[in-house]
């Protein structure tokens, strides 16, 4: 033990940034260094925003040679931070040297009219919004736009029409109210529409229903007198596949295809019939297990929710996880969403922003002013960016394996690269015996390098033909596999250690506080 911790204490962890400029974003080169080296150990990072330390959601794998490395993408106008890497060495944490990161893009901000100045006031110098529905209208009180506009919104998205009909009474109750009111306050106002999918595996029904959901958002629309040079473009709400609902759960649930035929229906029809390009609405969760990855889909912008990550921070963006990708049809080759909004927090201050509500969903845009203006014109454009391959041809390497007994683990290391040469980004690797159906206890390490450590236990005694096996569930990489012979012999059957009982007692559930993570401002 006194070498473990002799060990730890002795270990030290180094942090560098490097900014790459560029004509748009700039990239971000996080890396250091691991003393004693040593492969696989997991590096995170911690940023320094109002004083207070904060985990992001950035990390990497350390190298053999104890390097690490981690590129992310700034999208904020201006602002700075300060980080530190953190790393567990045998239970210990240990920490690196401090360093700071500054970003200023210089953005001009321009309008054709000074009475609707679009301010560069919210986290990370970005257009700051909120959206709003029937909760933020507790006992019928109204909005004070007025004190929203002064607290540095500048965008209003409204819950405009519902697939249900018994809750699209209440988006209509409030609707041009409260755009009316915004709108004369010096705001932009966008509208979104919740949909609810049929419970139907038809592609015929499916393709009316998002017909139908989105002629009603078109009618709404025509009620307030269409689109005017203050309003964003009408967004699809779809966070929900569930087409046959069983109380608290759910029973039954839409295919891929037929989520996907509803979103590209509903938005196609909103298009054509409007002549501006509507939003989606969704997290990355949802995009990436519900939603086929089309050219067609990635043609729309995307407003992403992703709560508890600071928009403040110069490397905190949404649809990011520590290691690998959210992948979807807005997913970028480095792991990127391209997010043209960002729902970074629903427990905005309602008080603060003229909401009789207690809490308020709050949002920022991604891009200057100008970009801002185009989005309301509704042309919209894409960025041209390396997006997520499609089935991508996988190369496969058993670079060594290791087994011997049923006592001790079986441990594979497997290299995939894409045709490039360059590691996969999504993905994983398995065994699987030949003629059996035997459940393995199995375990993957996935290093920057494009390495996969494989540990298997659960083998039997015998002579087994096998596959590791290269599998990416995302579509990102095709699948691939190398056969392999495993020889296993019985090892020394370890004694089991009884299991303590649990005392009776009295157990009391603690309220869970929703914004405990989440950003509140």
């Amino acid at each position: 033990m006194l070498g473990l911790q002799s060990a730890s204490a002795s270990s030290t962890l180094t942090l560098n940034i490097k900014k790459t400029p560029s004509i748009g974003e700039p990239k971000v080169t996080l890396y250091g260094v691991l003393k004693p080296a040593r492969a696989g150990l997991q590096i995170r990072i911690e940023t320094k925003i109002n004083g207070k330390w904060t985990r992001t959601s950035i990390g990497a794998k350390s190298k053999a040679s104890g390097t690490w490395k981690v590129e992310v993408i700034s999208t904020i106008l201006a602002g700075s931070a300060t980080y530190r890497a953190i790393a567990n060495v045998n239970g210990r944490n240990i920490y690196s040297n401090l360093r700071s990161l500054n970003i200023d893009l210089g953005s001009v901000i321009t309008t054709a009219d000074p009475s609707l100045l679009i301010s560069l006031s919210g986290p990370g110098s970005r257009i700051h919004g909120v959206d709003i529905s029937k909760w933020q209208h507790p006992g019928n009180k109204p909005i004070d736009f007025t004190k929203m506009f002064d607290a540095g919104v500048r965008f209003v998205m409204i819950k405009a029409s519902d697939g249900r009909d018994s809750s699209d009474v209440d988006a209509r109750k409030w609707l041009a109210q409260d755009m009316d009111a915004a709108q004369a306050a010096g705001l932009y106002t966008g509208f979104y529409h919740y949909a609810y999918l049929p419970n139907s595996t038809d592609e015929a029904s499916v393709i009316t229903e998002a017909q139908t959901q989105a002629q009603k958002a078109i009618w709404r629309l025509a009620s307030v007198g269409g689109y005017n040079d203050k309003t964003l473009p009408y967004a699809l709400d779809l966070e929900n596949n569930c087409i046959q609902p069983n109380g608290s759960s759910c029973s039954r649930y839409a295919s891929k295809n037929l989520v996907t035929l509803f979103a590209t229906t509903w938005l196609r029809t909103v298009k054509e019939k409007t002549g501006r390009t509507p939003m989606i609405y969704s997290y990355s969760l949802f995009l990436e297990n519900s939603l086929l990855r089309t050219e067609e889909l990635r043609s729309y912008p995307l407003w992403l929710a992703h709560y508890g990550v600071n928009p403040a921070d110069p490397l905190g963006q949404p649809g990011q996880k520590l290691s690998g990708c959210f992948v979807h049809a807005w997913t970028s080759s480095n792991c990127s969403s391209q997010w043209v909004i960002w729902q970074y927090s629903s427990c905005g201050i309602g008080s603060k922003y003229g909401v009789p509500s207690s809490r308020l969903d709050l949002n920022v845009f991604r891009g200057d002013v100008n970009s801002f203006v185009q989005l309301t014109k509704g042309t919209w454009i894409p960025e041209v960016t390396d997006m997520m391959p499609i089935n991508e041809p996988t190369t496969m390497q058993l670079l060594n394996s290791t087994f011997s007994t049923t006592d001790k683990p079986a441990i594979f290391q497997v290299s995939a690269l894409r045709p490039s040469q360059l590691p996969v980004v999504t993905g994983t690797v398995k065994l699987e015996l030949t003629g059996t159906n035997i459940l393995l206890n199995q375990s993957v390490v996935r290093s920057k390098n494009g390495t996969f450590t494989l540990t298997v236990k659960g083998i039997p005694v015998g002579i087994w033909d096998a596959l590791v096996k290269f599998e990416d569930q995302s579509g990102t990489h095709a699948s691939n596999a190398v056969p392999i012979q495993i020889l296993m012999a019985q090892g020394v059957k370890p004694t089991s250690t009884p299991t303590p009982s649990a005392k009776p007692g009295t157990s009391t559930k603690t309220p869970v506080d929703s914004c405990k993570n989440q950003i509140v401002n």
